[in-house]
């Protein structure tokens, strides 16, 4: 995979950063968050447009602990129009309680912006809702690209319940 250096993760950085790590009004962290069930792959299955990620298709997460207790962070996704491969390395870090699911983000220096696990699959850790610092960011992530109708349904309805405008929600294609 050819990495482009810089838009992915720098672009993502600018959007989200000011130092950004607090939790949108009445949303809230999950409890109980295991850090290593977490750990590993994540697909994309949906988002909000935001320009670091628009034309991607076949976006990933990779979460790997680090040695100084924070998390590694692999961030993949195929740019369609440019028939490339575009990758950003970051790092994150628990801010408060490892047991909630509120962590801080950096692609770039020491910036960080808001990680908000607001909804998880406790049971498999299958399928997450992650939002930024606001609303204006959204993410549907599941462990396999393939999530099934009715859970999709179910984590849309629980964005809009949160008050997300969901129909700002893309799909996110994943080709086999």
């Amino acid at each position: 995979m050819k990495k482009i250096a810089g838009s992915f993760g720098l672009i993502f950085l600018l959007v989200l950063t000011a130092s950004c790590t607090s939790v949108p009004e009445g949303i809230t962290p999950v409890d109980d968050f295991q850090v290593n069930r977490y750990l590993g792959k994540w697909y994309e299955i949906a988002r909000f447009d935001h320009s670091f990620e628009r034309g991607m298709s076949n976006v990933t997460a990779t979460y790997t602990l680090r040695e100084d207790g924070g998390l590694d962070v692999l961030n993949e996704g195929f740019i369609d129009s440019k028939g490339l491969w575009e990758s950003a390395d970051g790092k994150a870090y628990f801010v408060g309680d490892q047991s909630r699911g509120h962590l801080k983000v950096s692609f770039f220096g020491p910036f960080y912006a808001s990680y908000v696990v607001f909804e998880l699959d406790k049971n498999n850790y299958s399928y997450s809702l992650v939002t930024g610092p606001d609303r204006s960011y959204l993410w549907i992530l599941a462990r396999d690209p393939n999530v099934n109708e009715a859970t999709y349904r179910e984590l849309v309805k629980k964005a809009e319940e949160e008050g997300f405008d969901v129909s700002k929600l893309i799909r996110v294609a994943h080709s086999a």
